[in-house]
């Protein structure tokens, strides 16, 4: 099979993948809770190697203390720190925090970027927590590459054997149309999380994929 008809077959692939999660899943969106975008750029930090259910409750005794991007910038990092260290590597995750919103108050006046290469330059963001900002908090076009979307990709037959985030990203990039992308990340995350999980065998038998799924690494 040459590229251009493989592309063309992951293409077919991926249109069905979409309509079929979006059926089973029609209401998918970030677990991460947030009311505004600073907020949500502090959750995906702390979320590395932690659940977002935790994140959602370390980050209300967070807030309490430290209301707004100002009060951030300006709180000792120890302080941070002992606040989100139940969310695991408390003082790398609390020095990235404290970095970026002094960043965003002093470069961008206390707003976060609407420009996924601008919100590269925060300290302790990169293409996936950029991705989330620009898909949920300013609607455009994303592709959030986080476990379950890579495990997914590859199992699903999306991409094949593709486990760096960025050429997941870049490979999904062309075969998933733009106005679905955003979208489509938050149902695979559903969707690892309750069918096709990665702790236990998947539970092919009520996936609906079943029939067009590669299962890729699914034994028997």
């Amino acid at each position: 099979m040459n590229a251009n008809s493989e592309e063309t077959e992951k293409k077919t692939l991926a249109l069905g993948v979409i309509e079929r999660l979006k059926a089973a899943y029609p209401d998918a969106d970030c677990t991460l809770d947030y009311d505004d975008a600073w907020k949500l750029l502090v959750s995906v930090r702390l979320a590395a190697q932690c659940t977002d259910a935790r994140v959602n409750v370390v980050v209300q005794k967070l807030y309490e203390k430290f209301p707004d991007v100002n009060a951030l910038a300006e709180a000792d990092v120890d302080a941070i720190e002992e606040i989100v260290h139940p969310c695991g590597l408390g003082r790398s995750k609390a020095r990235d925090i404290s970095a970026c919103m002094k960043m965003l108050r002093d470069v961008y006046g206390g707003k976060v970027p609407d420009r996924f290469d601008e919100l590269l330059k925060l300290p302790g963001v990169g293409r996936k927590s950029a991705n989330l900002v620009m898909g949920d908090v300013f609607g455009q076009p994303a592709i959030v590459t986080d476990t379950h979307c890579i495990r997914l990709a590859n199992r699903i037959g999306l991409v094949e054997n593709v486990k760096e985030p960025k050429k997941v990203e870049m490979a999904l990039w062309k075969i998933i149309p733009p106005e679905e992308s955003n979208a489509f990340c938050h149902r695979l995350v559903e969707h690892g999380r309750a069918v096709c999980t990665a702790r236990t065998k998947p539970h092919c038998g009520i996936c609906p994929l079943a029939d067009i799924c590669k299962k890729n690494g699914v034994d028997g």
